[in-house]
């Protein structure tokens, strides 16, 4: 089971939100969101936010860090760490499970990440036999693209996704997430779709997106 950062911001809650940090950070990176998240309504959750493995990223010179997977290049679909990202995936579904064991059904589990954090998110999120109650990817773009169509779980076909991106990343280029959003509607899914004049970070409208999405999927 992956070490976690946890916040409740009720007592005794029926409602999750795990989010997935990116390259490099850990899961306190979003705790501060929680707050702002609050100020906007959104309904009372359990927050987790796991730490990713250290691992050594070679497009980082091989410098050992928190990461979901390996990067081997700046293309970001090429040369995909695909035995690393399914691990993550496993991982990820520990974590969903340990939420239902709790008492909270996986319609009332967002799933949420950033970058990195944001291709785990969607990468396990539209392969569950029992479905989320929705997806957020944030700065992020669909892993192993060319699987999905035969991977992807039918009872997970009515997962709303919410997608949000800087128009200015350097780090994962707008175009490869619109690449995935479109995809992702190719087959039928339902995304909301965000982007905003900023580079790799998030922005006080995009929270807001997102306070509202939680109050849809959650409330």
């Amino acid at each position: 089971m992956l070490e976690c950062v946890e916040l409740q911001t009720t007592a005794a809650p029926t409602r999750a939100v795990i989010w997935l940090h990116g390259l490099g950070a850990d899961g306190y990176d979003f705790v501060p969101v929680v707050k702002e998240l609050e100020s906007l309504q959104a309904p009372a959750a359990r927050y987790v936010f796991p730490h990713a493995p250290m691992m050594p990223v070679t497009i980082n010179n091989g410098f050992v860090m928190r990461a979901w997977y390996d990067i081997r290049t700046a293309d970001l679909a090429h040369r995909e760490d695909e035995p690393s990202i399914r691990a993550s995936q496993k991982a990820v579904e520990a974590l969903i499970e340990r939420e239902v064991q709790r008492g909270v059904p996986r319609a009332r589990i967002v799933l949420a990440g950033f970058s990195q954090g944001a291709a785990i998110a969607l990468q396990t999120g539209l392969r569950q036999a029992d479905p989320l109650a929705g997806l957020i990817a944030l700065s992020g773009y669909l892993p192993l693209a060319d699987k999905l169509a035969t991977e992807r779980h039918a009872a997970s076909a009515g997962v709303p996704v919410l997608m949000a991106h800087g128009t200015d990343d350097p780090v994962v280029p707008i175009a490869r997430a619109l690449h995935s959003r479109d995809l992702l509607s190719s087959l039928g899914y339902s995304v909301s779709w965000h982007e905003y004049p900023m580079p790799h970070s998030v922005c006080a409208d995009e929270i807001e997106a997102i306070a509202g999405f939680l109050r849809e999927r959650l409330g």
